[in-house]
């Protein structure tokens, strides 16, 4: 069980009043600059959902997959029924038409109560900076957020609160899973070409190999929506480039730079991957879902791709899947692209703060870690709590807790400036289409990086 609140009611501390207060303070929604309102500096924070009357709290996710979905579905029923004078209208979209429609609500005078968000500086980073959300310091000290959530979780959540800095300053939301870019795998597949489960880098480079030449594509990907092949170049890029170059360059930090002689070999690898024929036909013009989904027909023997895809993938194969991420050299930690799920946020708008705040809790507890586990799902703080006897799920749970404690867990790389999505969705496009040589990928996601780090 989470932590229990010190009161059902506690009156705001002055350094969390100060910073609603701050927030708080500017004009009406949609505006652009951070809005007004008046709030006492001394109000206090409602804990006691039930004494709050009867309202509608508006959610929009993106948990539109069958776990996801069911996790949403399972939470918001137990929230109503603890809660019977609550009412959660929850919107659900796809991942790209959330981050789409929730650019035009959070500008305009009807946003949702609670959102997620997507970490990247060109969505939380810009909201953030609008003043369009709002910080979550006073509910973390109320809640005990901090306590129940490691420090190195809650970075992926935080900004100042002019959205320029990533990684430290107030908490702006809370994640329900955590995630781990790796492989995934059929296994009568695998024992059909006579490959064994890599054990590094070089090993899963051979097994690429001897699939081409036994005739089945050794790499599935849809890239037509362009962000999924930097699930491809992300893991790449984590076993030849050393990590703390990769967090820099990923977060939009200064200091580092893509035109190294590591990021031209990943940039190198990747191209060379398409040259060799090693990925399906028309990667560029094939739809994310229909890859994944090739995978459980037995079309091709590796798919490069995130953990939320486990619970379609076992629902689809059963014991046949399996998920792998292999370290640079075997017997060491690997590194690879991860971190947290979109974190659930609250508009700055909302007439509901406290009962959203209360909401996300809930959501984010040990009864919901339990609960995400069930459905599926990799639950983002006491993973090790919760892995499964076997199964694909298994093989997640204790790839993402070998990295988190042996490797490094690398940020998305669209992270790191408000255009770097584009950029590197665009940049990836080009290179396997071979439109554009290593060299010129670097440069341009050089040129996009520089451009932000020394605009300040």
């Amino acid at each position: 069980m989470s932590r229990t609140h010190r009161t059902a009611r506690r009156t705001a501390g002055v350094v969390s009043a100060a910073v609603l207060a701050l927030v708080l303070a500017g004009c009406t929604p949609g505006s652009g600059a951070a809005p007004q309102a008046s709030l006492d500096p001394n109000r206090t924070i409602e804990t006691d959902v039930a004494a709050m009357g009867e309202l509608t709290l508006t959610v929009w996710d993106q948990e539109v997959r069958g776990g996801q979905d069911e996790q949403m579905t399972r939470l918001n029923a137990a929230f109503e029924a603890a809660y019977p004078n609550i009412t959660i209208d929850r919107v659900s979209q796809s991942f790209d038409d959330l981050g789409t429609t929730l650019r035009l609500a959070l500008s305009g005078d009807d946003a949702p109560d609670v959102v997620q968000a997507n970490n990247a500086r060109n969505s939380m980073g810009a909201f953030v900076e609008a003043g369009q959300l709002l910080p979550l310091d006073a509910w973390a000290d109320e809640y005990g957020w901090t306590d129940r959530f490691p420090e190195s979780i809650l970075g992926y959540s935080s900004y100042s609160q002019d959205g320029a800095t990533f990684g430290s300053g107030s908490l702006y939301g809370l994640p329900q899973v955590g995630e781990i870019v790796g492989v995934y795998y059929s296994k009568q597949k695998l024992a059909d070409l006579g490959i064994a489960v890599p054990a590094d880098w070089a090993g899963f480079e051979a097994a690429l190999a001897t699939a081409s030449s036994a005739g089945t594509t050794p790499l599935l990907l849809g890239n037509i929506e362009k962000w999924p092949a930097g699930h491809v170049f992300g893991p790449v890029q984590g076993a030849l480039v050393p990590s703390d170059e990769i967090a820099e360059l990923g977060f939009g930090n200064a200091g580092a730079t893509w035109n190294t002689p590591a990021n031209l070999a990943a940039a190198t690898t990747l191209q060379g991957w398409q040259q060799d024929g090693y990925f399906n036909e028309g990667v560029n013009g094939t739809d994310y879902d229909a890859a994944w989904q090739s995978l459980t027909t037995g079309d091709g023997a590796f798919l490069m791709a995130g953990s939320w895809l486990a619970p379609d993938l076992q629902d689809a194969m059963g014991d046949d899947v399996g998920f792998f991420v292999p370290p640079a050299v075997a017997g060491e930690g690997a590194q690879t692209t991860g971190g947290t799920g979109l974190p659930f946020t609250v508009t700055a708008s909302t007439p509901n703060m406290d009962l959203a705040a209360a909401y996300i809790d809930f959501i984010t507890n040990d009864d919901a870690m339990a609960i995400l586990a069930e459905t599926g799902n990799l639950p983002v703080v006491n993973t090790q709590d919760y892995a499964p006897a076997s199964g694909v799920l298994r093989d997640i749970y204790s790839a993402f807790g070998a990295v988190t404690q042996d490797g490094v867990l690398l940020p998305y790389l669209d992270y790191a400036t408000p255009t770097m999505g584009d950029t590197l969705g665009e940049g990836l496009q080009g290179l396997l289409a071979a439109q554009s040589t290593p060299q010129e990928f670097l440069d341009a996601m050089e040129a996009d990086y520089a451009a932000f780090t020394t605009a300040g």
